[in-house]
């Protein structure tokens, strides 16, 4: 154990010693001594701190100090009774304070207590009180405003991780500092009780016990307990004034003094009003001499410090300037920044600025941070920050939504509207702006508000506008999710895995599979919208295979069959039934015939006819199933599946290829059609 934390165990212990236990004259002394030391650099360190957080231990110091000074007074009273005598700090005090005269002095020592209690401890109190009440209730606002600024891409995940500490470490100190304020006025308390004791008493046992006359029992313990008195408030003053400046402090640049002086001064013309009216006052019978004096002062100070803030400013116009926009423009930190690309944006017309400000009732910030933590637990990946920003390029009620630079989707927003889609459109009579669902592309309308119960009682589905943006963002990052996992991605994903399952990744990564590989198989099974989260068994199939392959093409394909469960799950309903599209032998055996294996991997090297003919059946198919709203799932031989896919990938991308393995064996396969070929 370090010498400081012994120390202070040590102290603690000698607190409760004293409690209990007779000190001399001499020791009490030294304790007072250190207890008025103790509380001077309390004081000092509340002025210097430039924000509470920074003296976070004042809390504890304030009770720690507070039991040390009770402990004292105990043990002074205890041999101002038991000896009229309480060392030579508390005798001093008394004297100089009392001089020839008791009871002016005893008057002085009473008017210190009420300042100290009424004055500076009930104001602390009432502060503490004030800025813990204000500190719980803005804490969700100031947790709200770190997600605003990480999704806005203004912080980063590890800032916006202290910014979140931070907040919750100034609620946990003014929480603290409400409850040591207690503390502070039971100090008060208790020094005016053990005063009345002292004296009380004190005389009692002077005059009966001690035998002193009643005149010098007066003057002895007044004096003794004036100085006793003194001895404790003094430095009870200075925790209650240091109590007041740490609760009244605002996160500032500098320390107490810098700050005080720099803002009372910042506006030296005043000075000189204020010289004028001090000088004024001159005319009447108080001192001419002295107010002028002081109102020269006055006048002179104002002079100087104007002339020292006009020079600053001058420097800065006419040569700071110049060399800072030159060093800007020459700095190769300058077209560096410009090459940064996020991996998300939405953009969106000033028309729909309401949407993300919180100060119209916008809640996109809060809705794009769900969107990522749903999507975390659906794909098993961590969506990139993404970047809202509003673009007066593009109409007042278009958005437009980017990944890595490209433009992926756009849309348009009515904001006093809401988006109806019903059940039939065959038979749609509901009045309204035709336009089509974004995120599915599905036939829609814009209606009134007006309008809007009497849709819903008509069986539509009626969306309000951040609804509707929130799917199509969510749809989009599905469907190139794969594009936004690159390297450095998985690279944090094996490092979230390897803290639970060490041995699996090392037997997988570096050797036999790089990062690039795995990232591979990942990107894979994310574009066919398979997810990544089970990680522990995606890893276990890669040890399993990649010492007999490296093709992550086929890696990915094996990863599938281990997924089996999950797929199932993911394309079947809770009665395990599937509708399918099977492939006929004769096309099963067709596509692995004109498979080539090269040293680069397989491919399908079918001819074009073949190709269209497949490619016509699947979307007769498909379209039949459409009219059942039912999802295209193909069903074929695992030898297949990969070049089948492949193959639709171009002309049918949102087609469903399964293999027989990738299916639980309880699942019920209805076949609805049937891929031929002539």
């Amino acid at each position: 154990m370090k010498a400081r934390d012994l120390s202070v165990l040590l102290a603690v212990i000698l607190v409760i010693i004293m409690l209990v236990i007779p000190l001399p004259g001499w020791l009490l002394s030294v304790l007072i001594l250190v207890n008025i030391t103790l509380s001077l650099m309390v004081i000092l360190v509340a002025m210097n701190t430039q924000e509470p957080l920074q003296f976070s231990v004042f809390p504890t110091i304030i009770l720690l100090l507070t039991l040390f000074r009770l402990a004292l007074n105990v043990s002074t009273t205890r041999s101002i009774l038991a000896e009229a005598d309480a060392g030579g700090v508390v005798d001093t005090f008394g004297s100089f304070v009392i001089g020839d005269n008791p009871l002016v002095g005893f008057v002085v020592f009473i008017i210190l207590v009420i300042i100290n209690f009424l004055v500076i401890t009930k104001g602390s109190e009432r502060v503490s009180e004030v800025a813990a009440r204000f500190s719980l209730d803005a804490m969700p606002g100031k947790q709200m405003s770190v997600d605003a600024d990480l999704n806005a891409g203004l912080i980063s995940e590890s800032q916006a991780r202290e910014r979140r500490e931070k907040v919750e470490r100034e609620a946990d100190f003014h929480g603290s500092m409400d409850g040591a304020s207690k503390f502070v006025k039971g100090d008060a308390i208790a020094g005016i009780i053990i005063v009345l004791i002292n004296i009380v008493f004190g005389l009692i046992i002077g005059i009966v016990q001690m035998g002193m006359p009643f005149g010098e029992a007066v003057d002895t313990f007044i004096r003794l307990t004036v100085g006793d008195g003194l001895v404790s408030q003094i430095p009870a003053l200075l925790m209650s004034t240091a109590t007041g400046i740490v609760v009244t402090r605002s996160a500032g640049n500098g320390n107490l003094g810098s700050e005080v002086t720099g803002q009372l001064l910042q506006y030296p013309k005043l000075l000189y009003i204020a010289a004028g009216t001090i000088f004024l006052l001159g005319l009447t019978p108080i001192n001419f001499f002295l107010t002028t004096t002081l109102a020269a002062v006055l006048g002179v100070s104002g002079y100087l410090l104007q002339k020292q803030s006009e020079k600053p400013s001058e420097i800065q116009t006419e040569e700071e300037e110049d060399q800072t926009e030159s060093t800007a423009m020459k700095s190769s930190e300058n077209v560096v920044s410009l090459l940064s690309m996020d991996p998300i944006e939405f953009e969106f017309g000033y028309g729909l600025i309401p949407l993300a400000d919180t100060n119209q009732g916008g809640d996109l910030l809060d809705r794009i941070i769900m969107i990522r933590r749903q999507l975390a637990i659906e794909l098993g990946i961590v969506i990139p920050v993404v970047r809202i920003r509003d673009n007066i390029q593009l109409n007042p009620n278009e958005y437009r939504l980017k990944i890595k630079g490209n433009e992926v989707a756009t849309g348009e927003l009515l904001l006093d509207h809401y988006l109806a889609m019903a059940p039939d459109f065959s038979n749609d009579e509901m009045d309204g702006i035709d336009t089509k669902e974004p995120a599915f592309g599905l036939p829609a309308k814009w209606i009134s508000e007006e309008n809007k119960d009497e849709a819903e009682l008509s069986g539509y589905t009626v969306v309000d506008p951040p609804s509707v943006v929130s799917t199509h963002i969510t749809e989009v990052i599905k469907q190139h999710a794969h594009t936004l996992l690159g390297r450095q991605e998985t690279k944090q994903l094996i490092d979230h895995l390897k803290e639970s399952y060490p041995i699996l990744v090392d037997e997988v990564t570096p050797e036999p599979l790089a990062i690039g590989d795995i990232q591979k198989v990942f990107a894979k099974l994310l574009k066919e919208n398979i997810s990544i989260r089970n990680l522990p068994i995606i890893f276990e199939t890669l040890a399993d295979f990649s010492k007999m392959t490296n093709d992550t093409e086929l890696l990915g394909e094996y990863v599938r069959q281990a997924l089996s469960s999950q797929i199932t799950k993911q394309y079947t309903g809770e009665d395990m039934q599937m509708k399918v599209i099977t492939v006929s032998g004769k096309v099963e055996k067709l596509i692995a015939d004109h498979i080539q294996q090269t040293e680069h991997g397989n491919y399908l090297a079918l001819d074009p006819e073949s190709q269209q003919e497949i490619i016509k059946t699947i979307h007769t198919e498909a379209e039949k199933l459409a009219l059942q709203e039912e999802s295209t799932i193909v069903l074929c031989s695992p030898a297949i599946r990969m070049y089948l896919k492949q193959l639709l990938d171009r002309f049918l991308p949102q087609v469903i290829v399964l293999s027989y393995n990738e299916l639980e064996p309880d699942v019920q396969v209805q076949s609805v059609g049937v891929v031929n070929v002539a």
